[in-house]
């Protein structure tokens, strides 16, 4: 049985409007993939770059017909939709669950901030600093801002964990019983990449009568200025958040939070910002490139 009798006639819509929807819709499934997959890290923007990037270069192969790139352009648009999809599957699922429940205009609503931490993961830490803080538990949490830190960086890079951040493990991570509670965690988008990280110390005459976390906290942050790293006092239960090797202190719990939001949330729309701003910019140019083509080859013909 044909479908033909119920697909209504399309031929008479304009071949040049038919491209600008059709890269209207590409856009738009872009901006919906960013705001699912921009939650973890923030190299996952770049990532959804490389893959929109990667489409524009098929289609404009076709355009050329450029065969035997666009054959290859295919085959990997389709092998990175894959492995992104594998990367990325619990956002993925939640996003085919929204779907499914009709919820399409939550898609836009419900990543907020597509920045490195989201409320969730903030809450999540204050709340277990706040605990330290309560119980005197001497902490250190290590926190990346604007790309990732390397092994050099540390005098030990610490034992892998690659887990989900959550106030439990933070508290337990940093409990006198444990072996992982000596040196600090780092802490990357929404997981905890490592425990028990050596972190070099200060050596700022001004600053020696402060513990070992402390100078920990300000000699990393002098060292390299894409984290903080905040700090529980063992002795006093204080807490403090050390950036580009200032330290202040002493904080309340709810003065973290506003900070690390205010931090996170500006690192966030900046790089939101300026990835749809460049692809806005690519939008166009290939907009141009399209329909420039176009009225070039139909001049050609009136000729």
């Amino acid at each position: 049985m044909s479908l033909s009798g119920f697909v209504p006639d399309l031929s008479w819509i304009p071949s040049w409007l038919a491209h600008g929807v059709d890269l209207g819709l590409v856009l738009v499934l872009s901006y919906v993939l960013l705001l699912v997959i921009g939650e973890g890290e923030r190299r996952s923007l770049w990532m959804v770059r490389g893959f929109i990037v990667l489409m524009l270069a098929t289609v404009i192969s076709r355009e050329l017909d450029l065969t035997l790139l666009g054959f290859l352009l295919e085959k990997l648009v389709l092998g990175a939709a894959v492995a992104m999809a594998v990367i990325f599957q619990s956002q993925f699922r939640r996003f085919l669950e929204q779907i499914g429940r009709g919820e399409l205009l939550q898609l836009f609503q419900s990543s907020g901030r597509p920045g490195i931490q989201s409320d969730s993961v903030v809450d999540r830490i204050v709340e277990a600093v706040k605990e330290l803080s309560q119980n005197r538990t001497g902490a250190l949490i290590l926190m990346e801002t604007t790309g990732s830190l390397d092994e050099e960086d540390f005098v030990s890079s610490g034992v892998s964990l690659n887990a989900e951040v959550s106030r439990e493990l933070l508290q337990t991570i940093f409990q006198t019983t444990t072996l992982l509670h000596d040196g600090a965690v780092l802490v990357r988008g929404s997981r905890i990449v490592a425990a028990a990280v050596i972190l070099p110390l200060s050596e700022r005459t001004a600053i020696r009568q402060l513990g070992t976390r402390h100078r920990a906290a300000m000699g990393i942050t002098e060292k390299v200025e894409r984290c903080l790293c905040i700090v529980v006092s063992e002795e006093t239960g204080s807490i403090s958040l050390a950036e580009k090797g200032t330290l202040n202190r002493p904080l309340t719990s709810n003065k973290l939070k506003e900070l690390l939001q205010e931090r996170f949330a500006t690192t966030a729309e900046r790089d939101a910002v300026r990835f749809s701003r460049q692809l806005g910019f690519q939008g166009k140019a290939f907009l141009a490139s399209i329909f420039g083509r176009k009225s070039s080859v139909s001049r050609k013909k009136n000729q």
